[in-house]
């Protein structure tokens, strides 16, 4: 058989042959896939990691847990932990428990205060004063690298904390005991991440049946705080049996409501007048002149059994009292008697123990601090007074209010005063919104115009931070009647009470509405000389008081009782109730 020859047909390709555009195109697109496909292998790998692993901080720092919060970014020194005993530096008790922290330059000694507890400590000693008692501790304050450390371990009850060194996670926590704290029981093994995204690092791992503390829960996770003092994320599914281990505990304001509050004022050397009897319609709070500095710089009462009765009369009437405790017999003297008591600290402290002695033996509910012409130099040390007796009083249920005039002003009058401070730390600060024009100025003028009194509310709530639920606006039961002669000179300006007003005007005088100052205004002539009068009466008062609602402030006070006519009391507490 013959072999047939093997003819080879050639078809013509119909592919079209790619540009060379189109090749780079193409290497791209397979370039992409494959770093695609490759990131989502080391994506996939990192959650395997992250899952199974815990990623430890390899920082040899000891971290620091306040209140289920890492602080240690925000420690200024680190936390030091000697014989067992933790140190926070002076700084950072600042930064977190006690901003008003302060060391004495005569006694070198550390006074701290916070809620109900004033303490001090030493460099040398190994006691601690926690209101006026001594106490042992395992070690002093100590000095290290040019900065002062205090043994907070030593001090939890000071700062009423729960501290725990976890030595395991080299985490320190602190727990604020009036602070509301949960606890709820893991139900299976999980990892506690650092966020609630997929892909985020374990910070700790829990088994199930293991108890966490609860910070708090959102959109189905749940922050909480693991036995090793981590923080961080879980499902919320995966917690069971919450549970309170401790409530929030929060203080009853003393007064409900705005402060209606009425000063009472008589002589140092009167006796507590008698107010049987004697109803003040709205008034919630008295102020009567119980206590007093003395030229030999000592506390000094005009109480008694005058006193005893006058509280009585007044809590049987539902009157809080918070006497004053005026510093006016010293400082008519001269300004070194309360300078001295100011700037010394044992000075200080002898006079809180003297007030805080009163208050227990006359029942009182508070104090009102009316301490004026002091030293501009001595605003801190002012400062320092305030903040030392607060917590004193705040131990014993007492309500601390404290007096300031107007921001600007003179050194004496105005500028011995640090509004922020004391608005700070008291319960209330009192602005005496009265004598924009006094016994002192050279022309006559108003007592507290509306516009004044306005501005300098500003002043307080904006410049000087004053929280309004703190601000007490006092307004005066007084105007003067300013006597000048055909020079124009000021010949007097004695003090006119709004309940003699009308009797000190002649018949025919009219009176001019201010609308800037919103107050009526007469002049007349007397002989030779012309007499003006800014009028206090319901309609100025009432205005001045409308401030009290349009800035929500705490309430009013009143410059003083023995001032008011009887229809005063109804206006006020109709204002006050809008």
């Amino acid at each position: 058989m013959k072999r047939g020859k093997r003819v080879v047909v050639k078809e013509k390709s119909s592919r079209k042959k790619m540009t060379k555009e189109e090749v780079q195109h193409k290497k791209k697109v397979i370039k992409s896939v494959f770093f695609t496909i490759i990131a989502v292998i080391v994506i996939g790998i990192a959650a395997m990691i992250a899952n199974d692993f815990i990623i430890i901080d390899n920082n040899k720092r000891t971290n620091l847990v306040i209140n289920n919060k890492n602080v240690t970014s925000s420690l200024k020194n680190n936390v030091l932990i000697e014989n067992d005993v933790i140190y926070l530096s002076k700084q950072d008790i600042a930064n977190f428990f006690d901003k008003h922290i302060y060391q004495d330059d005569k006694t070198k000694e550390i006074i701290t205060t916070y809620d109900k507890k004033i303490a001090e400590i030493g460099l040398e000693n190994k006691v601690i004063n926690i209101n006026g008692s001594d106490k042992q501790i395992s070690s002093s304050a100590i000095e290290k690298d040019g900065q002062i450390y205090l043994p907070i371990s030593e001090m939890a009850d000071v700062y009423n904390i729960e501290i725990s060194n976890i030595q395991e996670s080299n985490i320190v926590t602190m727990d604020s005991l009036d602070k509301e704290q949960k606890r709820a029981i893991v139900n299976s093994n999980i990892a506690v991440k650092s966020t609630s995204n997929f892909i985020s690092k374990t910070v700790d791992r829990v088994k199930k049946g293991d108890a966490v503390i609860v910070v708090n829960s959102d959109k189905g996770y749940t922050k909480v705080r693991t036995a090793n003092g981590k923080v961080g994320i879980v499902k919320s599914n995966k917690l069971e049996n919450e549970f309170a281990i401790r409530e929030n505990m929060e203080e009853e304001k003393q007064i409900s409501g705005k402060v209606n509050l009425t000063w009472d004022y008589y002589s140092e050397y009167a006796s507590a007048p008698d107010r049987s009897g004697t109803k003040i319609d709205g008034v919630n709070v008295v102020s009567p002149a119980f206590f007093y500095l003395d030229t030999d710089g000592k506390l000094k009462e005009n109480a008694g059994n005058s006193g005893k009765a006058y509280v009585k009369w007044a809590k049987d009437n539902g009157y809080k009292v918070w006497p004053i405790v005026s510093n006016g017999v010293a400082a008519n003297k001269g300004l070194s008697i309360t300078s001295n008591i100011m700037n010394d600290y044992e000075k200080r402290k002898e006079l809180i123990e003297d007030i805080v002695s009163k208050c227990v033996e006359y029942e009182l509910d508070g104090i009102n601090i009316d301490f004026e012409n002091m030293k501009s130099e001595d605003k801190d040390m002012f400062s320092r007074f305030i903040i030392e007796l607060e917590p004193r009083l705040k131990e014993i249920g007492m309500v601390l209010s404290v007096d300031v005039t107007a921001p600007d002003g003179g050194d004496t009058w105005s500028m011995c005063f640090d509004r922020n401070v004391i608005g700070d730390v008291s319960d209330y600060i009192i602005f005496m919104a009265y004598d924009q024009n006094g016994s002192s100025s050279t022309k006559p003028g108003t007592t507290a115009g509306y516009n004044w009194v306005k501005l300098n509310l500003v002043k307080f709530l904006q410049t000087e931070e004053i929280e309004p639920d703190k601000l007490i606006l006092a307004v005066p039961f007084y105007t003067r009647v300013w006597t000048t002669n055909a020079d124009g000179k000021v010949i007097s300006n004695g003090t006119l009470n709004i309940k003699n007003t009308e009797a000190a005007i002649p018949d025919g005088v009219d009176k001019q509405w201010n609308d800037e100052l919103k107050q009526n205004y007469v002049t007349f002539t007397s002989g030779n000389n012309t007499k003006q009068i800014w009028i206090e009466d319901l309609e100025s008062l009432k205005a001045k008081i409308s401030l009290i609602k349009d800035n929500d402030l705490a309430g009013v006070a009143s410059w003083e009782y023995n001032m008011a006519s009887d229809d005063v009391w109804p206006m006020i507490k109709q204002e006050l109730n809008k």
